[in-house]
């Protein structure tokens, strides 16, 4: 290293509290916010009409404005901490902004906060590391050279100095320009979430309001007499919730690959026209079992209420939940559960994750050890987790190549990336199958087996990767899900004739509450018979 190189790196340099904020605030706004710029380019140059000194004066007004914000942020006493600190967080959300679409709302939020180690350490790569290190880490440190002079009194006067700035500055580009930002902002209200880092300190405090500020909502009993309507049968109902998985690459749904070899031959029903509740496991999962709809789906609420599984269980059903995944996301707390340790010493596990064969197992070993005349199973699948989708299906069954055996994924073509995301697919087509021959297997007199995803994927369509994108502004790669329906009633031939005429039907998460009671028949208050999928099939067997 030379000396003059040495001689910048230790070097410290003096600089004010204001000149430290604008240094910062201009190294944010420049290397972070081009995805925000760019995109409100393309959004303000729609129209006929183009005010390009509106355009102009756009980077100036977010200049001001990270100025002001970090200001308060940092308020006066924190300023290095914060600003620092905010130049290595914008690293990391402008890195998966720019390479996966992602945009950081609540939803995003949560969903991250309720990952577990293993999946938070599958998106760590070169890649991000050297990213993050040269965009983040490196800047921070040479950043904190600076020495910002001047006793407490000094920095207040500064601080007070820079808002009066700010706000000229704000009110002097802003009241020529409102119509422009007001119809800009009010016709691409996802514009925001695109601000860094901004969009996440705005999700972070909607998050810890709603979970952490917000006193408890008293929790509320559905329904408090659900009952069996058909005790003189037994039955065995196995719910499968699928991760991951979009119908585009299901070859049930039409797709060119043959990504569904084994459940066709076993007379399972596809059905084509299913959407999501949400676009992240952490709102669909429990939006699919709660009595809300998506439209008025609210994770605070959800939580304050039961679900159909506590319906179920109390109308005297055996009820497990068995997760091959992150977790349950709140639905099972109150019912039997068990969460597959990936342990070496399990033949389908490596330590960090499990092929989802293993629930077969584990089913299978449920089943024995019950005597329950009528059974629900929960199957949560890890499915076709991404990034490291090559980590969801042993290798004997790599069914197309050439694939993607990385996790930074959009350094892969596009015909690796898509081979190995159809290589999980066809793998679940065999879990589902062997499940589907171990119920064939049960003495039960009533047995079915439903099977939908919690959201689907992006693979680089539109630049788009992995999901949780906004559900308003998702891609349909990312909603439209698929669902499968086995049942041993299916040999009732106008049973079978009806289920045919009701797959092309347009259904959604909203319909699984009335599904799970209609599949377990179980009576109860909160059923509606007009969302059940079964339910005019059932009255006709």
């Amino acid at each position: 290293m030379s000396i003059r190189i040495k001689h910048l790196i230790t070097k410290k340099w003096h600089v004010s509290y204001n000149q430290f904020v604008w240094l910062v605030s201009v190294y944010l706004v420049i290397a972070f916010n081009g995805l925000f710029l760019y995109n409100l380019y393309e959004a303000a140059t729609k129209p006929e009409h183009v005010d390009w000194l509106f355009i102009i004066t756009v980077p100036f007004f977010l200049l001001a404005l990270t100025a002001m914000v970090l200001s308060w942020l940092s308020f006066i006493t924190f300023v290095k901490p914060v600003l620092l600190s905010s130049i290595v967080v914008s690293s990391l959300l402008f890195y998966t902004t720019l390479n996966y679409g992602v945009i950081f709302d609540k939803s995003m939020l949560q969903n991250i906060l309720e990952t577990n180690s293993g999946e938070a350490f599958s998106y760590l790569n070169i890649q991000v590391m050297v990213f993050i290190f040269v965009f983040g880490a490196l800047p921070a440190y040479l950043f904190s050279r600076f020495k910002i002079v001047g006793n407490f009194r000094v920095r207040l006067k500064s601080f007070a100095l820079l808002n009066v700035a700010t706000i000229i500055a704000i009110v002097i580009i802003a009241v020529p320009f409102y119509k422009d930002y007001a119809s800009v902002g009010r016709n691409n209200r996802q514009l925001t979430s695109y601000i860094t880092p901004f969009a996440f300190y705005t999700a972070s405090y909607k998050y810890l309001r709603d979970n952490y500020f917000y006193p408890p909502l008293p929790f509320k009993v559905l329904d408090k007499t659900p009952h069996l309507l058909a005790k003189q049968q037994s039955s065995l109902t196995i719910m499968v919730v699928g991760e991951t998985a979009r119908a585009a690459n299901f070859s049930l749904q039409g797709y060119g690959k043959q990504t569904n070899p084994y459940t066709p031959k076993l007379g399972v029903k596809y059905f084509s026209h299913v959407s999501s509740c949400g676009t992240a496991t952490a709102i669909s999962v429990p939006c699919m079992f709660s009595r809300l709809d998506r439209n008025e789906y609210d994770s605070r609420l959800a939580q304050s209420q039961e679900n159909v599984l506590d319906l179920i269980q109390r109308s005297g059903v055996e009820v497990t939940w068995i997760d091959n995944n992150s977790s349950c996301k709140g639905v099972c707390v109150r019912v039997k559960s068990k969460t597959i340790e990936p342990n070496k010493i399990n033949t389908q596990c490596d330590g960090h994750y499990c092929f989802d064969e293993v629930l077969v197992e584990e089913l299978a070993a449920t089943l024995a050890k019950s005597h329950a005349l009528h059974q629900l199973v929960v199957l949560h699948m890890i499915g076709s987790h991404g990034p490291t989708y090559y980590r969801r299906y042993p290798e004997k069954e790599t069914k197309f190549l050439p694939d993607c055996p990385r996790s930074d994924i959009q350094n892969c073509s596009s015909e690796q990336l898509t081979n190995t995301y159809d290589n999980t697919i066809a793998y679940t087509d065999l879990v589902l199958s062997e499940l589907i021959n171990l119920l064939r297997d049960s003495k039960a007199d009533d047995k079915s087996l439903l099977y939908v995803s919690d959201h689907g994927e992006s693979l680089g369509e539109k630049g788009l990767y992995l999901h949780g994108f906004p559900y308003a502004l998702a891609p349909k790669e990312q909603t439209q899900v698929p669902m499968l329906f086995w049942s041993n009633k299916l040999a009732d031939s106008r049973f079978n004739q009806c289920i045919e005429q009701q797959r092309n039907h347009a259904f959604s998460h909203d319909n699984i509450f009335d599904t799970l009671l209609g599949l377990t028949h179980v009576g109860s208050t909160k059923y509606n018979p007009e969302q059940d999928i079964f339910y005019a099939c059932s009255k006709q067997s």
